[in-house]
């Protein structure tokens, strides 16, 4: 079956890129610096794909015979963020980051959102959401004000009290946000962030949503659609693209029920791509400094990675890899500039070998163009004619 899967582990990164001085990022290593925090993390499956073999990465097992081809990539796009990313690893590089704001928005687009929205809004700065909804959420409860904020990526997030603001509003305000945020003002990402609870008790719920741009150019997902392939995405990939080149989509509540969804889609019989977006090291560990919470969503991650190989049919493709670091023993809570982790396995190889250190995110685009035989080529250099020569389908 000619199917290639690719999960996405949000955050991994395996070691400070070559231009990680300019990103306040030189040594930062989300894998190592995680094993090294909690000596008592296993990652027995990953370890026997080849992941402890990876150059920068430590403290895992380095298996004698990989089970899989292993190397990393360093991203070339300017940033560190979700959408860019993806979008690299999809086969587009950006040469202009998207726009952040470390001081808040401009008060002409402040006035805008006002306008829009009909209210006025709290906050207006970069924060953690899980700490300024403690902060402002009483003065939202009592106003119906949302909270605007930003944080070092380039997003706009909007939340609101799913009790106070129906979350169709919500989203209303979302997609006005899109509209607005557009030229010199184009942020990644315009995201809803729902909460419930009480005063000194307020939690985010699962029904955040994301409102991406849409991809400048053709990706890997839209050669692969227009070329008669389903392509699944699971998790927050619908969002991340905008949609664009998806076939199918559903969204997840946590990895587990993104590992879940993965396991069904796969038992169903469709050729093309999968693709699986795993947030929870990124938004529940990376952010919130844990390494500790880090480390289990790992291991819980590596637990489950039998049933997901079991599940592949012969001549499937199976990629692991992530889109940026976020090192939780790293000052600050922002993301990290780094490599990231490459896994590439097939049912029935004998033996892994090293692929090296990949110049662009973009080589797994251009790898899964190739397994596909689509007509258009992405960019990137594909690295599927040295697995073929191994004699792999």
């Amino acid at each position: 079956m000619k199917r290639v899967t690719i999960i996405v582990l949000d955050s991994v990164g395996c070691g400070a890129a070559p231009d990680s001085h300019l990103y306040g990022d030189e040594g930062s290593n989300t894998l190592s610096h995680v094993a090294a925090a909690v000596p008592g993390m296993r990652l027995p499956n990953l370890a026997g794909l080849g992941l402890g073999l990876i150059e920068q990465v430590s403290g895992i097992e380095r298996a004698e015979r990989p089970g899989a081809w292993y190397g990393r990539m360093q991203e070339q796009s300017a940033g560190k963020d979700t959408t860019t990313g993806h979008w690299e690893l999809a086969g587009l590089s950006l040469e202009k980051p998207f726009p952040v704001y470390p001081d808040g928005f401009p008060q002409v687009i402040v006035s805008r959102l006002e306008a829009a929205f009909g209210r006025q809004i709290l906050g207006n700065i970069p924060a953690s959401g899980t700490e300024i909804i403690q902060r402002l959420g009483d003065e939202h409860v009592r106003t119906g004000s949302p909270i605007v904020y930003t944080s070092a990526d380039s997003v706009l997030q909007i939340a609101c009290h799913e009790a106070v603001v129906p979350l169709e509003t919500l989203y209303r305000f979302c997609e006005q946000s899109r509209a607005i945020m557009g030229g010199e003002h184009a942020v990644g990402r315009i995201i809803a962030r729902p909460f419930a609870g009480t005063s000194g008790d307020y939690r985010r719920t699962a029904n955040r949503h994301d409102y991406a741009l849409e991809p400048f150019g053709k990706t890997v997902l839209d050669m692969a659609s227009s070329a008669g392939y389903t392509v699944a995405g699971i998790g927050k990939i619908h969002d991340i693209y905008a949609g664009r080149g998806l076939t199918r989509h559903v969204r997840t509540t946590s990895n587990q029920d993104g590992i879940g969804k993965t396991l069904r889609w796969l038992g169903e019989s469709f050729e093309g791509i999968l693709m699986v977006n795993l947030v929870d090291f990124d938004a529940l560990y990376g952010h919130r400094n844990n390494p500790e919470g880090y480390a289990a969503a790992l291991m819980a991650f590596d637990s489950r990675l039998p049933e997901l190989i079991a599940a592949l049919s012969p001549g499937e493709l199976l990629l692991i890899t992530a889109d940026h670091g976020c090192d939780p023993t790293w000052p600050g809570t922002d993301h990290t500039r780094e490599y990231v982790p490459l896994l590439a396995y097939q049912p029935g190889m004998d033996q892994g070998r090293p692929l090296g250190t990949r110049s662009c995110f973009c080589d797994l685009a251009a790898t899964v163009a190739d397994y596909l035989s689509l007509p258009e080529r992405p960019e990137g250099t594909s690295f599927w004619p040295q697995m073929a020569s191994d004699g792999l389908a």
